[in-house]
């Protein structure tokens, strides 16, 4: 076994490898950019380079640079995770010229893999079942509108180097195809430095279903079960679950068997997923190998009992499979959710900023009546810690949060609560979007497919209520308590410091003004009493009292009622987590923005800082409202800017190629008479 390997990645990823390795006695080297010099596989690790500045092409995209560093370290072997190099198969083989074993499989295999176009021929060759379409190497426009033309639209058309969900379009008629094909090429050289894209029969209501393989160097190859990935959001994956709802030994079976013949057809050596694209009838075609471990391989490992990274590094030193396709059974069922920091209210636009906040629930171990086999009930697998801010440079996921459960019902409802404990603060995230969508009919029942978000858009992203009185109640508290500490604080002699509220011969009833994201507006009149307040809101009156407080927990009578809950401030907004809701309330003070007036506007911004791929408007042009004017690529995905309404492009600020900064104004636009 390695004495040491060199972990060739960052985040929630590079963690995850460091903590097998040191429980297996593993040495690690962690690499790092500027932009992670704090980060904490930094901290986890026994030793830590600097690679380079944060662009990832100047660190972690920089092969020869990482194997020297694991030279220079007497690293025996790499780790690279997954994304950047891992599915390269030029660094793979730069690895075994230097001397250093690539924990991965081998080179040709991922070059048969790596092309969506030359695996589909690989598979139909293997007798693996296939979707309809093109995967040749014709790439003139014409001639891939004539193969879209002939498969039957809706076509989806893939990059053919492509993962993660990037360079991929749904075109649902012919008149769309030429714009479409346009913009998954663009976002294909981008992401990967190849344009060559694939055409495929878009299959109505389908399921994401993808089998983890695993290989060793002795010529066996086993399949650890099914992941079902249904739920996504611009093809990228937001819940993930093991096994997979409704699904028989039999299908299972073959399922397998194909994913297996799959891996064999190439040589694979290591953990690898087979997708298929999945009918509701149970037919099932492959999609896609991922010639690396899987960022859902924790719901694997819940219902297996079985560390999949462990399994990379034996193999990778040369020892058989630890087990046999007879040992492996499936005990209960896991889910995962991707904590990213996005807003699914503005389209999943990513979000940057420093975690001000951060407390995830806590991990549980129990075990499983009379069984050896001992899961967590709750998981939380993350590359970031309060104070660390997520940048530009990279993903912004957060954490992968999994649970296990004696059964799916069980899961779910682990799942839902162990959302309501999950704070964040700092940044826009999607906690509560992922409670919504564990809590959902559609998802509750099973009803899965790909389009499962679109489908229930109208109770997922249904519109803000307004905040409940008990939450309005926490801030409000917490403010006042707060103010209170500040009088103490800057005169500790004075007795009209402490006498916060006191009024002679009467009682000082004051109004409060609070606004919520959804710009609803509240007015809650708090009227002090000698041992607590009166509040009173929209026609309602009731006492309350604080009757503990612990930091920035508190609990609150609220009339006859106990209220629990934490507040969190952040500059003038108050974070209050209560009753497993996150509710966000600013504090409206009119003194302290004495003077300020509202600038005009007029000008489109960037939405995040990042490069500017097309412009699509001239000056002088008359648009149309949601005509695009410009997109944008930032954090690897394209963003159009689109009209606001009716109006006239005055001038473009910036040309394709250029950086933008967050906010930057992009165009000057103005409303059309």
């Amino acid at each position: 076994m390695f004495k040491k390997i060199l972990i060739a990645n960052r985040g929630e990823i590079a963690c995850r490898v460091a903590a097998t390795a040191r429980k297996m006695g593993i040495r690690t080297v962690a690499v790092y950019s500027e932009a992670d010099a704090n980060a904490k596989h930094v901290a986890v690790c026994d030793e830590a380079v600097l690679l380079g500045p944060a662009p990832a092409k100047e660190s972690y995209l920089c092969g020869e640079k990482i194997i020297a560093i694991a030279l220079a370290t007497g690293a025996q072997a790499i780790h690279p995770g997954y994304g950047f190099l891992s599915e390269n198969a030029e660094f793979a083989e730069a690895c075994a010229e230097a001397g250093l074993v690539f924990i991965g499989p081998p080179a040709a295999a991922m070059r048969a893999m790596g092309s969506k176009s030359a695996a589909k021929s690989l598979m139909e060759k293997a007798g693996v079942p296939l979707v309809p379409g093109y995967h040749g190497d014709e790439q003139d426009a014409a001639f891939l509108q004539r193969e879209a033309d002939r498969i039957g639209y809706p076509v989806l058309l893939k990059a053919s180097a492509g993962g993660g969900g990037k360079g991929m379009r749904v075109v649902d008629n012919a008149e769309a195809f030429r714009e479409a094909l346009a913009s998954c090429k663009r976002e294909a050289i981008s992401s990967f430095g190849d344009d060559k894209v694939l055409a495929e029969k878009y299959l109505q209501r389908p399921r994401h279903i993808e089998i983890q393989v695993f290989a060793d160097t002795h010529g066996d190859c086993i399949y650890l079960f099914e992941r079902d990935c249904s739920v996504q959001r611009r093809h990228q994956k937001v819940l993930e679950e093991a096994p997979a709802p409704g699904m028989t030994d039999e299908r299972r079976a073959a399922m397998g068997d194909a994913a297996v013949a799959a891996a064999k057809a190439v040589g694979y050596v290591g953990a690898g997923t087979v997708e298929f694209i999945a009918n509701q009838d149970g037919s099932f075609y492959f999609m896609e190998m991922n010639t690396r471990l899987q960022v859902e391989h924790p719901v694997t490992e819940m219902i297996t009992g079985l560390d999949l990274v462990e399994w990379q590094l034996r193999v990778a030193a040369g020892e058989p499979l630890p087990k046999r396709q007879d040992d492996l059974r499936i005990h209960g069922h896991a889910l995962e959710a991707r904590i990213y920091a996005e807003n699914p209210d503005k389209g999943f636009l990513p979000s940057i900023g420093t975690l001000r906040h951060l407390d995830t629930p806590e991990a549980v171990q129990f075990e499983v009546g009379g069984t050896p086999y001992q899961p967590a009930a709750v998981r939380v697998d993350s590359g970031v810690r309060e104070g660390d801010a997520i940048s530009p440079w990279y993903d912004p996921m957060i954490a992968k949060l999994i649970v296990w459960g004696a059964d799916r019902k069980q899961a779910l409802a682990r799942m839902a609560q162990a959302l309501s404990q999950y704070q964040i603060v700092g940044l826009a995230g999607n906690v509560a979007f992922l409670k919504r969508l564990v809590e959902s009919e559609a998802f509750a029942n099973a009803d899965l497919d790909t389009g499962l978000i679109e489908r229930n858009a109208d109770v997922l992203f249904a519109p803000a209520r307004s905040v409940p009185v008990a939450a309005l109640a926490l801030a409000a508290v917490a403010l006042i308590e707060h103010e209170k500490a500040e009088a103490r604080g800057t005169n500790a002699a004075d007795p009209w410091g402490r006498a916060v509220g006191w009024r002679l011969n009467a009682r000082y009833a004051r109004t409060l003004a609070f606004r919520d994201d959804g710009g609803h507006e509240y007015a809650p009149v708090f009227t002090y009493l000698p041992h607590g307040w009166e509040l009173a809101i929209r026609g309602l009156s009731v006492d309350v009292a604080l009757l503990a407080r612990d930091g920035v927990d508190l609990s609150v009578r609220l009339g006859d009622a106990s209220v629990h809950g934490t507040v969190r401030r952040d500059g003038e907004a108050f974070h209050v987590f209560t009753g497993g809701g996150h509710h966000v309330l600013h504090h409206e003070d009119p003194l302290a923005h004495a003077g300020e007036s509202e600038v005009e506007g007029g000008r489109l911004t960037a939405p995040m800082p990042g490069k500017v791929v097309a412009v699509l408007a001239s000056q002088g042009q008359d648009v149309k409202k949601g005509e695009p004017l410009v997109i944008m690529e930032a954090m690897k995905m394209e963003h159009t800017i689109a009209a606001p309404h009716d109006g006239i492009v005055d001038e473009i600020l910036y040309a394709v190629g250029d950086q933008v900064a967050d906010g930057a104004p992009l165009l000057a636009f103005r409303a059309a008479a």
